[in-house]
Protein backbone atom coordinates (compact mmCIF):
# COMPACT_ATOMS: atom_id res chain seq x y z
CA UNK A 1 0.00 0.00 0.00
CA UNK A 2 1.59 3.42 -0.60
CA UNK A 3 1.99 6.21 1.81
CA UNK A 4 -0.57 8.46 2.31
CA UNK A 5 -1.13 11.42 4.58
CA UNK A 6 -2.05 11.09 8.03
CA UNK A 7 -5.35 13.47 6.97
CA UNK A 8 -5.86 11.05 3.76
CA UNK A 9 -5.78 7.99 6.03
CA UNK A 10 -8.40 9.81 8.96
CA UNK A 11 -10.26 10.74 5.68
CA UNK A 12 -10.78 7.37 4.45
CA UNK A 13 -11.09 5.62 7.72
CA UNK A 14 -14.16 7.93 8.19
CA UNK A 15 -15.60 7.05 4.97
CA UNK A 16 -14.90 3.18 5.48
CA UNK A 17 -12.12 3.36 2.71
CA UNK A 18 -9.85 1.43 4.07
CA UNK A 19 -9.96 -1.91 5.09
CA UNK A 20 -7.12 -2.99 7.71
CA UNK A 21 -7.09 -6.54 7.95
CA UNK A 22 -7.07 -6.86 3.93
CA UNK A 23 -3.96 -4.93 3.43
CA UNK A 24 -0.42 -5.94 3.54
CA UNK A 25 2.46 -3.57 4.36
CA UNK A 26 3.75 -4.29 0.88
CA UNK A 27 2.19 -3.40 -2.39
CA UNK A 28 0.38 -6.33 -3.45
CA UNK A 29 -0.37 -6.23 -6.74
CA UNK A 30 -3.92 -7.12 -8.05
CA UNK A 31 -3.37 -10.77 -6.76
CA UNK A 32 -5.23 -9.93 -3.16
CA UNK A 33 -2.87 -9.39 0.06
CA UNK A 34 -1.02 -10.95 3.02
CA UNK A 35 -4.05 -11.86 5.49
CA UNK A 36 -1.04 -11.86 8.26
CA UNK A 37 -1.90 -15.88 8.67
CA UNK A 38 0.14 -17.15 5.68
CA UNK A 39 -3.15 -16.98 3.62
CA UNK A 40 -4.64 -13.94 1.02
CA UNK A 41 -7.49 -12.03 1.46
CA UNK A 42 -9.48 -11.10 -1.51
CA UNK A 43 -12.18 -8.23 -1.08
CA UNK A 44 -15.26 -8.28 -2.96
CA UNK A 45 -16.59 -4.90 -3.97
CA UNK A 46 -20.31 -4.34 -3.53
CA UNK A 47 -21.76 -1.37 -4.67
CA UNK A 48 -25.45 -0.91 -4.37
CA UNK A 49 -28.15 2.23 -2.90
CA UNK A 50 -27.84 0.97 1.03
CA UNK A 51 -29.45 4.70 2.08
CA UNK A 52 -32.34 6.02 0.09
CA UNK A 53 -35.52 5.24 -1.71
CA UNK A 54 -33.74 2.08 -3.30
CA UNK A 55 -32.21 1.08 0.01
CA UNK A 56 -34.37 -1.91 0.42
CA UNK A 57 -33.06 -3.85 -2.82
CA UNK A 58 -29.68 -2.46 -2.17
CA UNK A 59 -29.27 -3.71 1.47
CA UNK A 60 -30.71 -7.16 0.31
CA UNK A 61 -27.80 -7.40 -2.25
CA UNK A 62 -25.18 -6.55 0.05
CA UNK A 63 -25.87 -9.07 2.68
CA UNK A 64 -26.69 -11.74 -0.01
CA UNK A 65 -22.81 -10.79 -1.06
CA UNK A 66 -21.85 -10.59 2.30
CA UNK A 67 -23.62 -14.56 2.77
CA UNK A 68 -21.70 -15.89 -0.80
CA UNK A 69 -18.01 -15.15 1.38
CA UNK A 70 -19.16 -16.45 4.38
CA UNK A 71 -20.06 -19.61 2.94
CA UNK A 72 -17.28 -19.61 0.27
CA UNK A 73 -14.88 -19.27 3.58
CA UNK A 74 -16.31 -22.11 5.38
CA UNK A 75 -16.22 -24.37 2.57
CA UNK A 76 -12.52 -23.34 2.16
CA UNK A 77 -13.44 -23.47 -1.58
CA UNK A 78 -10.59 -21.86 -2.20
CA UNK A 79 -7.44 -23.39 -0.50
CA UNK A 80 -5.51 -20.26 1.38
CA UNK A 81 -7.85 -17.45 0.09
CA UNK A 82 -10.22 -15.42 2.41
CA UNK A 83 -13.09 -13.43 0.93
CA UNK A 84 -14.55 -10.45 2.33
CA UNK A 85 -16.90 -7.82 0.58
CA UNK A 86 -16.09 -3.84 1.06
CA UNK A 87 -19.64 -2.34 0.11
CA UNK A 88 -20.25 1.20 -0.55
CA UNK A 89 -23.50 3.22 -1.25
CA UNK A 90 -24.15 4.52 -4.57
CA UNK A 91 -27.42 5.76 -3.27
CA UNK A 92 -28.85 5.27 -7.22
CA UNK A 93 -26.40 8.37 -8.58
CA UNK A 94 -24.28 7.64 -11.48
CA UNK A 95 -21.71 9.94 -9.73
CA UNK A 96 -21.42 8.13 -7.17
CA UNK A 97 -20.88 4.92 -8.62
CA UNK A 98 -18.77 6.04 -10.30
CA UNK A 99 -16.78 7.31 -7.41
CA UNK A 100 -16.89 3.98 -6.09
CA UNK A 101 -15.69 2.16 -8.94
CA UNK A 102 -12.57 4.37 -8.79
CA UNK A 103 -12.54 3.83 -5.03
CA UNK A 104 -12.44 -0.28 -5.90
CA UNK A 105 -9.90 0.28 -8.04
CA UNK A 106 -7.67 1.75 -6.42
CA UNK A 107 -7.52 -1.09 -3.68
CA UNK A 108 -5.37 -3.74 -5.59
CA UNK A 109 -6.92 -5.99 -2.78
CA UNK A 110 -10.40 -5.85 -4.54
CA UNK A 111 -10.35 -8.40 -7.39
CA UNK A 112 -14.58 -8.39 -8.42
CA UNK A 113 -17.39 -6.33 -8.24
CA UNK A 114 -21.00 -6.94 -7.55
CA UNK A 115 -23.62 -4.41 -8.65
CA UNK A 116 -25.10 -2.02 -9.16
CA UNK A 117 -28.61 -2.24 -8.84
CA UNK A 118 -29.54 0.77 -11.24
CA UNK A 119 -28.59 0.38 -15.11
CA UNK A 120 -28.04 4.44 -15.35
CA UNK A 121 -25.57 3.76 -11.80
CA UNK A 122 -23.90 0.57 -14.40
CA UNK A 123 -23.06 3.07 -17.65
CA UNK A 124 -20.92 5.25 -15.40
CA UNK A 125 -18.57 2.53 -13.98
CA UNK A 126 -18.30 0.04 -16.87
CA UNK A 127 -15.57 1.99 -18.61
CA UNK A 128 -13.75 2.42 -15.10
CA UNK A 129 -13.58 -0.81 -14.49
CA UNK A 130 -12.83 -1.80 -17.75
CA UNK A 131 -9.61 -0.34 -18.16
CA UNK A 132 -8.47 -1.69 -14.56
CA UNK A 133 -9.29 -5.10 -16.19
CA UNK A 134 -11.21 -5.44 -12.96
CA UNK A 135 -14.96 -8.12 -13.40
CA UNK A 136 -18.05 -6.40 -12.35
CA UNK A 137 -20.96 -8.57 -12.47
CA UNK A 138 -24.82 -7.11 -11.59
CA UNK A 139 -27.06 -8.93 -10.29
CA UNK A 140 -30.27 -6.39 -10.96
CA UNK A 141 -28.99 -4.32 -14.48
CA UNK A 142 -31.63 -5.07 -17.16
CA UNK A 143 -30.86 -2.19 -19.59
CA UNK A 144 -29.99 -3.96 -23.11
CA UNK A 145 -27.01 -1.25 -24.05
CA UNK A 146 -24.82 -2.31 -21.27
CA UNK A 147 -23.78 -5.79 -23.24
CA UNK A 148 -24.89 -5.03 -26.43
CA UNK A 149 -23.77 -2.04 -27.14
CA UNK A 150 -25.92 1.19 -27.63
CA UNK A 151 -27.61 0.50 -31.10
CA UNK A 152 -28.37 -3.20 -29.79
CA UNK A 153 -31.82 -3.20 -31.22
CA UNK A 154 -29.92 -3.55 -35.28
CA UNK A 155 -26.52 -4.50 -34.11
CA UNK A 156 -24.91 -6.08 -30.95
CA UNK A 157 -21.56 -5.37 -30.00
CA UNK A 158 -19.98 -5.77 -26.65
CA UNK A 159 -18.75 -2.60 -25.36
CA UNK A 160 -17.03 -3.68 -22.30
CA UNK A 161 -15.35 -7.55 -21.43
CA UNK A 162 -15.43 -6.42 -17.96
CA UNK A 163 -18.91 -6.90 -17.20
CA UNK A 164 -21.74 -9.34 -17.25
CA UNK A 165 -24.75 -9.89 -15.33
CA UNK A 166 -27.01 -12.51 -13.90
CA UNK A 167 -30.34 -10.90 -14.39
CA UNK A 168 -32.02 -11.21 -17.93
CA UNK A 169 -32.36 -7.69 -19.94
CA UNK A 170 -35.10 -5.35 -20.59
CA UNK A 171 -35.13 -6.57 -24.45
CA UNK A 172 -36.89 -9.76 -23.22
CA UNK A 173 -38.36 -8.56 -20.11
CA UNK A 174 -40.47 -5.53 -21.38
CA UNK A 175 -41.71 -7.81 -24.10
CA UNK A 176 -42.61 -10.56 -21.60
CA UNK A 177 -44.64 -8.22 -19.95
CA UNK A 178 -46.65 -6.80 -23.05
CA UNK A 179 -47.60 -10.11 -24.10
CA UNK A 180 -49.04 -11.17 -20.63
CA UNK A 181 -50.73 -7.93 -20.62
CA UNK A 182 -52.56 -8.12 -23.78
CA UNK A 183 -52.68 -12.36 -24.56
CA UNK A 184 -53.52 -13.25 -20.81
CA UNK A 185 -55.49 -10.69 -19.23
CA UNK A 186 -56.71 -9.22 -22.09
CA UNK A 187 -56.13 -5.94 -22.01
CA UNK A 188 -55.95 -3.72 -25.38
CA UNK A 189 -55.56 -0.14 -24.52
CA UNK A 190 -52.48 1.13 -22.63
CA UNK A 191 -50.72 4.61 -21.12
CA UNK A 192 -47.38 4.27 -20.94
CA UNK A 193 -45.59 6.45 -18.70
CA UNK A 194 -41.77 6.27 -17.45
CA UNK A 195 -39.39 8.29 -15.32
CA UNK A 196 -36.45 8.96 -17.96
CA UNK A 197 -34.25 7.21 -16.57
CA UNK A 198 -31.89 4.62 -18.53
CA UNK A 199 -33.68 1.70 -17.04
CA UNK A 200 -37.29 3.02 -17.47
CA UNK A 201 -37.37 4.69 -20.15
CA UNK A 202 -35.62 1.40 -21.58
CA UNK A 203 -38.05 -0.86 -20.38
CA UNK A 204 -41.17 1.07 -21.76
CA UNK A 205 -39.91 1.35 -24.87
CA UNK A 206 -39.73 -2.60 -25.37
CA UNK A 207 -42.96 -3.05 -23.80
CA UNK A 208 -44.80 -0.96 -25.85
CA UNK A 209 -42.89 -2.03 -28.91
CA UNK A 210 -43.89 -5.56 -28.68
CA UNK A 211 -47.13 -4.24 -27.33
CA UNK A 212 -48.17 -2.87 -30.59
CA UNK A 213 -46.80 -5.23 -32.67
CA UNK A 214 -49.44 -7.47 -31.16
CA UNK A 215 -52.06 -5.37 -32.12
CA UNK A 216 -52.74 -2.83 -28.94
CA UNK A 217 -52.75 0.43 -28.78
CA UNK A 218 -51.19 3.06 -26.84
CA UNK A 219 -53.89 5.71 -25.62
CA UNK A 220 -51.10 8.27 -24.06
CA UNK A 221 -47.41 8.55 -23.23
CA UNK A 222 -46.02 10.63 -20.33
CA UNK A 223 -42.75 11.06 -18.99
CA UNK A 224 -42.71 11.97 -14.68
CA UNK A 225 -39.76 13.74 -12.82
CA UNK A 226 -38.62 10.57 -10.30
CA UNK A 227 -38.01 13.15 -7.61
CA UNK A 228 -41.65 14.19 -7.62
CA UNK A 229 -44.79 12.69 -5.26
CA UNK A 230 -47.78 14.60 -6.85
CA UNK A 231 -48.91 13.00 -9.63
CA UNK A 232 -52.50 14.46 -9.99
CA UNK A 233 -52.00 15.53 -13.12
CA UNK A 234 -50.69 12.18 -15.39
CA UNK A 235 -53.53 10.58 -13.16
CA UNK A 236 -56.27 12.32 -14.67
CA UNK A 237 -54.73 11.91 -18.14
CA UNK A 238 -54.43 8.25 -17.60
CA UNK A 239 -58.37 8.63 -16.69
CA UNK A 240 -59.48 10.53 -19.23
CA UNK A 241 -57.41 8.22 -21.98
CA UNK A 242 -59.78 5.30 -21.40
CA UNK A 243 -56.46 3.14 -20.92
CA UNK A 244 -57.56 -0.07 -19.76
CA UNK A 245 -53.80 -0.68 -18.19
CA UNK A 246 -50.76 1.32 -17.16
CA UNK A 247 -47.45 0.58 -18.10
CA UNK A 248 -44.77 2.33 -15.87
CA UNK A 249 -41.27 2.17 -16.70
CA UNK A 250 -39.58 3.17 -12.94
CA UNK A 251 -39.04 1.81 -9.97
CA UNK A 252 -41.32 1.68 -6.43
CA UNK A 253 -40.60 4.43 -4.46
CA UNK A 254 -42.66 6.04 -7.88
CA UNK A 255 -44.65 3.19 -9.09
CA UNK A 256 -46.68 3.12 -5.40
CA UNK A 257 -47.94 6.66 -5.14
CA UNK A 258 -48.39 6.97 -9.18
CA UNK A 259 -50.60 3.66 -8.59
CA UNK A 260 -52.44 4.77 -5.85
CA UNK A 261 -52.80 8.27 -7.29
CA UNK A 262 -54.22 7.24 -10.17
CA UNK A 263 -56.85 5.02 -8.33
CA UNK A 264 -58.05 7.96 -6.48
CA UNK A 265 -58.61 9.69 -9.95
CA UNK A 266 -61.43 7.27 -10.72
CA UNK A 267 -59.14 5.12 -12.94
CA UNK A 268 -59.38 1.69 -11.43
CA UNK A 269 -57.20 -0.23 -13.45
CA UNK A 270 -53.87 -1.88 -13.29
CA UNK A 271 -50.82 -0.52 -12.73
CA UNK A 272 -47.77 -3.19 -14.74
CA UNK A 273 -44.10 -2.51 -13.93
CA UNK A 274 -41.06 -4.22 -14.26
CA UNK A 275 -38.68 -5.68 -11.23
CA UNK A 276 -37.78 -2.34 -10.21
CA UNK A 277 -41.49 -1.34 -8.64
CA UNK A 278 -41.59 -5.90 -7.09
CA UNK A 279 -40.41 -5.02 -3.38
CA UNK A 280 -43.00 -5.04 -0.44
CA UNK A 281 -42.50 -1.70 -0.33
CA UNK A 282 -44.58 -0.98 -2.99
CA UNK A 283 -47.59 -2.00 -1.30
CA UNK A 284 -47.15 0.63 1.19
CA UNK A 285 -46.93 3.40 -0.72
CA UNK A 286 -49.52 2.21 -3.31
CA UNK A 287 -52.14 1.81 -0.19
CA UNK A 288 -55.27 -1.08 -0.59
CA UNK A 289 -56.15 -0.84 -4.00
CA UNK A 290 -52.64 -1.79 -5.42
CA UNK A 291 -54.60 -5.32 -5.52
CA UNK A 292 -54.04 -6.11 -9.47
CA UNK A 293 -51.21 -4.64 -9.77
CA UNK A 294 -48.32 -6.58 -11.92
CA UNK A 295 -44.63 -6.67 -12.13
CA UNK A 296 -42.27 -8.89 -14.01
CA UNK A 297 -39.07 -9.87 -12.30
CA UNK A 298 -35.92 -12.07 -13.62
CA UNK A 299 -36.24 -15.18 -12.92
CA UNK A 300 -38.38 -17.69 -10.99
CA UNK A 301 -39.37 -16.98 -6.80
CA UNK A 302 -36.27 -17.71 -4.88
CA UNK A 303 -39.02 -18.93 -2.65
CA UNK A 304 -40.50 -21.73 -4.90
CA UNK A 305 -36.95 -22.99 -6.43
CA UNK A 306 -35.18 -26.35 -5.06
CA UNK A 307 -32.20 -24.76 -5.70
CA UNK A 308 -32.70 -21.82 -3.55
CA UNK A 309 -33.52 -23.41 -0.37
CA UNK A 310 -30.03 -23.27 1.39
CA UNK A 311 -29.88 -19.62 0.64
CA UNK A 312 -32.74 -18.94 2.13
CA UNK A 313 -32.17 -20.82 5.55
CA UNK A 314 -28.35 -19.72 5.21
CA UNK A 315 -29.83 -15.63 4.96
CA UNK A 316 -31.96 -16.49 7.68
CA UNK A 317 -29.62 -17.85 10.26
CA UNK A 318 -26.96 -15.45 9.41
CA UNK A 319 -29.45 -13.03 11.10
CA UNK A 320 -29.29 -10.18 8.70
CA UNK A 321 -31.83 -7.29 9.56
CA UNK A 322 -33.10 -6.83 5.73
CA UNK A 323 -34.89 -9.32 3.95
CA UNK A 324 -32.79 -10.45 0.65
CA UNK A 325 -35.22 -8.64 -1.26
CA UNK A 326 -35.78 -9.01 -5.16
CA UNK A 327 -32.20 -9.51 -5.86
CA UNK A 328 -30.69 -11.23 -3.29
CA UNK A 329 -30.64 -14.72 -4.94
CA UNK A 330 -28.71 -12.75 -7.86
CA UNK A 331 -26.50 -11.26 -5.43
CA UNK A 332 -24.89 -14.27 -4.10
CA UNK A 333 -24.95 -15.71 -7.73
CA UNK A 334 -22.84 -12.67 -8.66
CA UNK A 335 -20.20 -12.97 -5.75
CA UNK A 336 -20.34 -16.52 -6.24
CA UNK A 337 -19.75 -16.27 -9.61
CA UNK A 338 -16.16 -13.90 -8.89
CA UNK A 339 -15.47 -16.64 -6.04
CA UNK A 340 -15.14 -19.07 -8.91
CA UNK A 341 -13.33 -17.29 -11.39
CA UNK A 342 -10.77 -16.53 -8.22
CA UNK A 343 -10.77 -19.99 -8.04
CA UNK A 344 -10.23 -20.95 -11.50
CA UNK A 345 -7.28 -18.70 -11.60
CA UNK A 346 -5.70 -19.66 -8.49
CA UNK A 347 -5.93 -23.52 -9.83
CA UNK A 348 -4.50 -22.95 -13.16
CA UNK A 349 -1.61 -20.93 -11.39
CA UNK A 350 -0.37 -23.69 -8.56
CA UNK A 351 -3.10 -22.55 -6.24
CA UNK A 352 -1.57 -19.13 -6.55
CA UNK A 353 -3.08 -16.16 -7.52
CA UNK A 354 -1.04 -14.61 -10.27
CA UNK A 355 0.51 -11.04 -10.43
CA UNK A 356 -2.26 -10.34 -12.93
CA UNK A 357 -5.17 -11.84 -11.12
CA UNK A 358 -7.17 -9.17 -12.19
CA UNK A 359 -6.92 -9.66 -15.90
CA UNK A 360 -6.99 -13.10 -15.49
CA UNK A 361 -10.03 -13.48 -13.14
CA UNK A 362 -11.61 -11.23 -16.00
CA UNK A 363 -10.66 -13.52 -18.31
CA UNK A 364 -12.37 -16.81 -16.49
CA UNK A 365 -15.32 -14.86 -16.03
CA UNK A 366 -16.19 -16.14 -19.23
CA UNK A 367 -16.04 -19.84 -18.82
CA UNK A 368 -17.74 -19.51 -15.07
CA UNK A 369 -20.75 -22.31 -14.98
CA UNK A 370 -22.12 -23.60 -11.48
CA UNK A 371 -25.84 -24.31 -10.42
CA UNK A 372 -26.76 -21.20 -8.39
CA UNK A 373 -29.10 -20.44 -6.33
CA UNK A 374 -31.97 -19.02 -9.20
CA UNK A 375 -30.90 -21.87 -11.35
CA UNK A 376 -27.96 -22.37 -13.98
CA UNK A 377 -25.65 -19.63 -13.71
CA UNK A 378 -23.29 -18.75 -16.67
CA UNK A 379 -22.72 -16.30 -19.49
CA UNK A 380 -22.80 -15.77 -23.30
CA UNK A 381 -20.73 -13.98 -25.24
CA UNK A 382 -22.16 -10.57 -24.59
CA UNK A 383 -21.93 -11.20 -20.42
CA UNK A 384 -25.42 -11.73 -20.68
CA UNK A 385 -27.07 -14.56 -18.40
CA UNK A 386 -27.84 -17.86 -20.17
CA UNK A 387 -30.80 -17.62 -17.64
CA UNK A 388 -33.76 -15.72 -19.34
CA UNK A 389 -36.79 -16.96 -17.43
CA UNK A 390 -38.90 -14.26 -15.96
CA UNK A 391 -42.17 -14.28 -13.72
CA UNK A 392 -45.15 -12.32 -13.29
CA UNK A 393 -46.34 -11.52 -9.79
CA UNK A 394 -50.09 -9.97 -9.17
CA UNK A 395 -50.35 -7.86 -5.98
CA UNK A 396 -53.06 -10.40 -3.57
CA UNK A 397 -53.63 -9.72 -0.17
CA UNK A 398 -51.11 -7.12 0.41
CA UNK A 399 -48.05 -9.42 -1.28
CA UNK A 400 -46.55 -10.30 -4.28
CA UNK A 401 -47.74 -13.56 -5.24
CA UNK A 402 -46.25 -15.48 -8.66
CA UNK A 403 -48.99 -15.45 -11.49
CA UNK A 404 -46.79 -16.79 -14.32
CA UNK A 405 -43.53 -17.64 -14.85
CA UNK A 406 -41.93 -18.31 -18.30
CA UNK A 407 -39.47 -17.07 -21.20
CA UNK A 408 -40.21 -14.66 -23.82
CA UNK A 409 -41.25 -16.47 -26.63
CA UNK A 410 -40.57 -13.64 -29.67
Amino acid sequence: MRQRSLIAITAALAAGALTLTACGSRDSGDKGSDSGNGGTTVVIGVDAPLTGDLSAMGLGIKNSADLATKNANKQNLVKGVTFKIDARDDQAQPSAGQQNASTFVSDKNVLGVVGPLNSSVAESMQKVFDDAKLVQVSPANTGPALTQGQDWQNKKVRPYKAYFRTATTDAIQGPFAAQYVYNTAKKKKVFVIDDKKTYGSGLAATFTTEFKKLGGKVVGTEHINPDAKDFSAVATKVKNSGAEVVYYGGEYPQAGPLSKQIKAAGAKIPLVGGDGIKDDTFMKLAGSEATGDLATSVGAPVEDLPSAKQFVADYKAAGYKEEYSAYGGYAYDSAWAVIEAVKKVADANGGKLPSDARAKITEAMQGVSFDGVTGKVSFDEYGDATNKQLTVYAVKNGAWAPVKSGTYTG
